[in-house]
């Protein structure tokens, strides 16, 4: 082991996982020597907050993993909610998750690519949880050489036990202990690592001859206990796994463990088993694989046609690898034939867990090492993180739970594949499950075993067809017929063929000679034994004066053989002496014979009790006494002996009688025997039909499941569109706007109640053509115009004329788009442009009269500077005045564009020209009084000038000079009075200047007023009088 390699542990868990967590790092110590990650079953689309979780209950620090992380010694990882986990040269790797289909068996990804990547330096931790999730990838772990271990139902025990329960009863936990004990544990395996890195190392020094000593002592111990020679085994790869048992036994030394092994079978087992783990994986031995396709695929499928089936059974399936390479080959070969037979696989096992895992047939990426890239295309199908089996290959295979010790066989099979599983049965188990799988197999069918299993001593039963790889085929004409477990139990029959409990526990020749020996020693005459059923296993010479050849079937079943007058009292004695493993015997019986006179026979059953712990025998001995003719007297018979004799003739007619009606019984027994053999073989045919309809209904199950993921689904799209429903009928109804939608042929859909005006519509009218109905509006061209809306693609506006009732409305058609963009009809909406249509109108009033403004304005500055210029004594004078009028009109005009050119207020006119004299000297007293604006621009030029003439020479060039406007207007006159006061004292001087020719242009020539100035000593008086309806 280098310096940086340790341990890394995947921990899997998932409901009730937090209490395992809680109770497992509790016990971790900061400095184990080794690294942690943590798998659960997230939701993708909730924020996990495991991390923080786990960091209340341990020292170690915690690290939410990322892509390509390293992993660090004595560090917690935890997985993110948003990717799948796996690890490759030491780092994490992320796989995004599907929202749509997100990964269902994270545990199991993870763990499978950690035994891929560490090796013998991984360990899993199966925690609570639901599902069977972790059962592969702790498969996994251990046949790469980790450790693995599953919370155990003590101590903290799971809440939900699904998770670790399934880990366990597949065989692939090596410790099932309480999470509390696990720390301890895994500590220990981080450290054996320093303290049995010598194990595996075999070299010539003194180390090294230790180790083939004890690799010497522990093959002989498997040898004994097996009948497997694991000398030849590669001595490396041996160490490894018994390094591996001694990690899981937490012993230090090869002398402890040998002893262990010579004290614990137990311990031989897991041995024995952990030297024949082979990585589990498809088509594990692919020669095998190769031969069994070339060699007996062709003759299974040979004169097979459509309506015919190939029946196959795998016992001991486990997780399903097996069964699926098998119906991968058999899919492959049904595409060299022209008619192609069914395909049925019973794959059964007595793990009901492994069973669900197998029917999944979801594996992670690194289980399918073996499988070659163009099978894993053809026959899998990505999903998450992980492969799964298509249907086509899933259909040929039937899962079922069944016992091929104790439940019946199946019947009528062509091939049975057995592989890696009489390892794990002793020799008197493999000495039944042969004969079994030779019952359940058509004459000729084939039996496919493992590399490490044969068929031992049942050669009489199978020809060899390939040694090597195990392949074998059932002897058409054998004459031993195994008895199959009952459907109530195994009390009367263990599956052992007629037979084969005396041939293969004594050698024949030893049992004649202890038969034999008794009878000498006893009696020296006809014998046989039979065992507790009546067949018979040894016959003596001279058996045919008591026993005959029936014809049909041969058979040794004693009461079939025995000749008439035997029959009964052979069958009642046998019974009592089996019930009282007592002797019994019978007297004087009459048994018929060839010449038809009769002979009395005795016989006597006893039990061979010296046949201990064995399958129990019973010897029969007969003695003949002669002819029963002989034997009836000859005396004078008396009245009474007549009587007598009367009533031995009624008795033996009596007893013909019952022997006739015996015979018939057991005429009618055989039959009830045939058709309790064809009700055996229905049986087995319902149970097949029966295991079809387990899958069919589990598969049923699934595909419920399914359905109801998918109607939650569905329930909420159609929530979620009930909801649209309700937000569209709500907007159009709060819109107000008239649509209404009309597939290719303008046949009406939907209409909002807004357009129900304009064609009458009615809720009955969905439906119908638009053009069947009547319609308000002025539009002849519009079913020409949704035709080129439909030849073109294009949205068309239509503006329409006004209307009756002044209104104006805009037709816009709108292509109906699908999905596909494809135009499946057309949305014609109706909008009321009442108001955009005056608001254009007013617009283009107010553009003329701005023309005309505009025009005015420059005649009136024109003759404003012309004025200006010939009443100015100088430039600078002639700039002051001219640009103190320009100003005025750019006040005015600015109080007009504040009222968007409407009306103008008289006050803010009179305000924004004398507020830069004081507004405390100055008095502004009148209605609020809006006026037009060509009155208000020319009140705005007399403002300005009475202002201007206020400060050169009146109330503004005193220092308390006030100035007071008055004003008043009726609706048809308007009048304004600008009173000065406190001024220089004012007198008329003759002649006015430029500024009162323009107020006066502009009252009385302008605006068609009046005006009158007076000229008071206290100041300026001037009365200013307009008529409101005048035009200009």
């Amino acid at each position: 082991m280098s310096a940086a390699k340790f341990p890394i542990i995947g921990i899997g868990a998932s409901a009730g996982g937090v209490p395992a967590l809680q109770a497992f790092f509790k016990s971790m110590p900061a400095d184990a020597g080794l690294s942690l990650v943590v798998v659960t079953h997230l939701n993708p689309d909730r924020v996990s907050l495991l991390h923080e979780v786990v960091a209340r209950f341990t020292p170690m620090p915690i690290v939410v993993a990322d892509d390509d992380m390293p992993v660090e010694r004595n560090h917690v990882y935890v997985m993110p909610n948003d990717a799948v986990l796996t690890i490759k040269d030491g780092r994490l790797k992320m796989i995004p998750v599907d929202r749509a289909r997100p990964e269902r068996k994270p545990v199991d990804v993870f763990l499978a690519s950690l035994a891929q990547d560490q090796g013998e330096h991984s360990a899993a931790v199966i925690l609570s949880g639901g599902d069977g999730d972790g059962t592969l990838g702790a498969k996994a772990i251990r046949e790469a050489g980790g450790l693995t271990l599953a919370q155990a139902p003590d101590g903290s025990a799971p809440r939900q036990p699904s998770m670790p329960q399934s880990a366990i009863s597949s065989g692939v936990i090596d410790l099932a202990i309480p999470v509390e004990e696990m720390a301890t544990r895994l500590v220990a395996f981080a450290k054996s690592f320093a303290t049995l890195g010598d194990v595996s190392n075999v070299s010539d020094d003194q180390g090294g001859a230790t180790l083939r000593g004890a690799h010497q002592d522990i093959c002989a111990i498997l040898t004994t206990h097996s009948g497997h020679d694991f000398s030849g085994y590669k001595t490396n790869t041996f160490f490894r796994r018994v390094r591996r048992r001694m990690q899981v036994t937490q012993l230090q030394s090869l002398a402890d463990y040998v002893e262990l092994l010579r004290t614990e079978p137990s311990e031989v087992n897991h041995l024995f088993r952990d030297l024949l783990i082979n990585v589990t994986d498809f088509f594990r031995d692919e020669d095998a694989f190769r031969v069994l396709q070339q060699r007996v695929m062709p003759d299974l499928f040979k004169g097979k046609g459509a309506g015919d089936t190939i029946r196959i059974w795998v016992p001991g399936c486990a997780t399903g690898e097996e069964v699926y390479s098998l119906a991968i080959l058999f899919r492959e070969h049904l595409d060299m034939v022209t008619a192609a037979p069914k395909i049925h696989i019973f794959a059964t096992d007595i793990d009901e867990v492994a069973l669900a895992v197998a029917r999944t047939a979801r594996y992670p990426e690194a289980l399918l090492g073996g499988m070659s890239q163009e099978r894993l295309r053809r026959f899998f199908k990505l999903d998450g993180a992980s492969y799964v089996i298509t249907n086509e290959i899933r259909e040929f295979c039937i899962f079922s739970p069944h016992s091929v010790i104790k439940d019946p066989p199946f019947s009528r099979m062509d091939m049975v594949s057995c592989r890696n599983l009489l390892i794990y049965f002793g020799p008197d188990i493999q000495r039944q499950v042969i004969p079994t799988f030779h019952y359940s197999l058509k004459p000729g069918g084939y039996l496919f075993l493992g590399s490490s299993e044969s068929i031992g001593q049942h050669t009489e039963l199978f020809n060899v067809i390939d040694k090597k790889h195990r392949i074998y085929q059932a002897r058409e004409h054998s004459t031993k017929m195994p008895r199959i477990p009952s459907l109530l139990g195994q009390n009367r029959s263990l599956m052992f063929p007629e037979g084969a409990s005396f041939q293969s526990r004594e050698n024949g020749a030893s049992l004649r000679a202890k038969v034999e020996k008794r009878v000498l020693e006893r009696f020296a005459p006809v014998h046989i034994v039979v065992n507790g059923e009546a067949d018979i296993v040894y016959y003596s010479s001279g058996t045919a004066r008591f026993l005959e050849t029936p014809q049909g079937v041969p058979s040794r079943q004693l009461l079939t053989l025995a000749r008439k007058g035997l029959r009964l009292d052979l069958r009642a004695a046998l019974r009592d002496c089996v019930a009282r493993q007592q002797p019994t015997s019978r007297h004087n019986l009459v048994v018929e014979t060839e010449d038809a006179r009769g002979s009395l026979v005795d016989f006597t059953i006893e039990p061979m009790k010296e046949r201990d712990g064995v399958e129990p025998l019973y010897l029969i001995v007969f003695q003949e006494k002669g002819s029963a003719e002989d034997k009836e007297p000859s005396t004078h018979r008396t009245s009474s002996d007549d009587s007598n004799g009367e009533l031995e003739t009624e008795l033996r007619d009596a007893k013909e009688r019952l022997q006739s009606t015996i015979e018939e019984y057991e005429t009618a027994l055989e039959e009830l025997k045939s058709s309790n053999e064809e009700l055996v073989s229905v049986n087995e045919e319902a149970q097949s039909s029966n295991e079809e309809l387990e899958a069919s209904k589990e598969e049923t199950q699934s595909l419920n499941e399914e359905l109801n993921t998918i109607n939650s689904e569905l329930n909420a799209k159609i929530e979620e569109l009930d909801r649209v429903n309700s937000d569209l009928r709500n907007l159009f109804e709060s819109t107000q706007i008239a649509t209404i939608f009309l597939d290719r042929g303008l046949v009406i859909r939907t209409f909002t109640p807004a357009a129900a005006s304009f064609f009458n519509l009615r809720p009955s009218d969905v439906g119908r053509p638009l053009t069947d109905l009547a319609s308000q509006l002025d539009y002849p061209n519009l079913k020409n115009d949704i035709q080129g809306v439909f030849d073109s693609g294009e949205m068309l506006d239509h503006h329409l004329a006004k209307d009756a009732k002044g209104k104006h409305y805009q037709v816009r058609l709108i292509p109906y788009r699908t999905e596909g963009h494809r135009i499946d009809g057309v949305v014609v909406t109706l909008v009321d442009v009442t108001d955009l249509a005056e608001a254009e109108q007013h617009q283009q009033v107010l553009i003329r009269e701005l023309n005309h403004r505009v025009k005015n304005m420059l005649a009136v500055v024109g003759a404003i500077a012309k004025k200006t210029l010939a009443n100015s004594s100088s430039i600078e004078s002639f700039r002051t005045a001219f640009l103190g009028r320009l100003e005025a009109m750019g006040r005015a005009y600015g109080t007009l564009s504040k009222d968007k050119w409407k009306d103008a207020s008289v006050k803010a006119i009179f305000e924004e020209e004398l507020r830069p004299f004081g507004e405390s000297n100055f008095t502004l007293t009148g209605p609020e009084l809006r006026l037009r604006p060509q009155i208000g621009l020319s009140l705005a030029m007399v403002a300005h000038e009475l202002s201007t003439n206020a400060s050169k020479y009146g109330a503004f060039s005193k220092e308390d000079g006030r100035v007071d406007v008055f004003w008043e207007g009726n609706g048809q006159t308007f009048t304004l009075d600008w009173r000065e006061v406190g001024g220089p004292p004012c007198k008329d001087r003759g002649s006015n200047g430029f500024g009162f020719e323009l107020i006066h242009g502009e009252i009385e020539f302008r605006l068609r007023g009046k005006l009158e100035t007076i000229f008071h000593p206290e100041g300026l008086d001037v009365h200013i009088e307009l008529p409101l309806e005048s035009k200009e």
